[in-house]
């Protein structure tokens, strides 16, 4: 091999080694990820509430996506990367374990935090956004509200993070209802936010949907989407999810 074709070689290698970050970063928008959320719920039906771990973070990449200036990263491609690395323990998330998931994604920003749900029905949401490129803690926020006006809560967070992270502003919030959202293309999810009203139930429902995703168990997450479509048939998330199993050959 002569030394032009050598160098040549080692340009392709390299190259390929930074092609996904270039993908990531292609556009020169600002990238979001987001991890799974602490229950920090108290009372006899704490438990009750695990599936909003993987629920929350879902409504929020929801929420955020619906800012097309940024990058949001797929709920699903950050908790693979998680559990494939096995980067956090008995799902705990620290500021050091954020970096290291958002560096290996290419992302700017992480997000991950806390919730809470007491014995009167009282939800409490923390969060904390990590510049993955300074290592430091970006911006710090709660909310505040009652349990079943859990969507609105997270969608406030989701303007909070948005602008503590000075990122481009968010546009005006609509709703995936909307009789143009086209949930068979997926489109909708980024383009429209949860219904203005979920329960708490079904909230919940939702998250241990995504939860089964990400175990595997494709046909019993198709039925509990199923069940939240069943009684709020314009939600878009779970339709597009639900979907996306069922061409999958769930």
């Amino acid at each position: 091999m002569t030394r032009i074709a050598r160098v040549v070689s080692l340009a392709a290698a390299v190259a390929g080694l930074i092609a996904p970050l270039a993908t990531v970063h292609a556009q020169g928008k600002p990238t979001v990820a987001i991890l799974a959320f602490e229950n920090g719920s108290f009372g006899k039906d704490a438990r009750d509430y695990d599936g909003l771990t993987k629920g929350i973070p879902g409504f929020l990449v929801t929420d955020m996506s619906t800012n097309t200036s940024i990058r949001v990263i797929e709920r699903g491609e950050v908790q693979r990367l998680v559990d494939e690395q096995k980067l956090t323990k008995d799902g705990h998330v620290d500021q050091a374990t954020a970096v290291k998931v958002g560096k290996l994604l290419g992302a700017g920003h992480m997000i991950f935090g806390t919730y809470m749900i007491d014995p009167k029905g009282n939800f409490r949401l923390d969060a904390r956004a990590v510049n993955v490129e300074t290592g430091e803690i970006e911006h710090v926020d709660r909310v505040d509200d009652k349990a079943d006006n859990i969507v609105p809560a997270i969608g406030a967070m989701a303007s909070k993070l948005n602008s503590g992270m000075k990122l481009p502003p968010m546009p005006k919030r609509t709703s995936d209802a909307s009789p143009s959202a086209n949930p068979a293309t997926g489109a909708a999810a980024a383009a429209a936010g949860p219904p203005s009203k979920l329960p708490m139930r079904y909230a919940v429902m939702y998250g241990k949907a995504l939860d089964l995703v990400d175990h595997g168990n494709k046909a019993q997450a198709i039925e509990m989407f199923g069940k939240v479509i069943a009684d709020f048939p314009n939600y878009t998330p779970a339709r597009v999810e639900k979907d996306k199993l069922t061409k999958s050959g769930a």
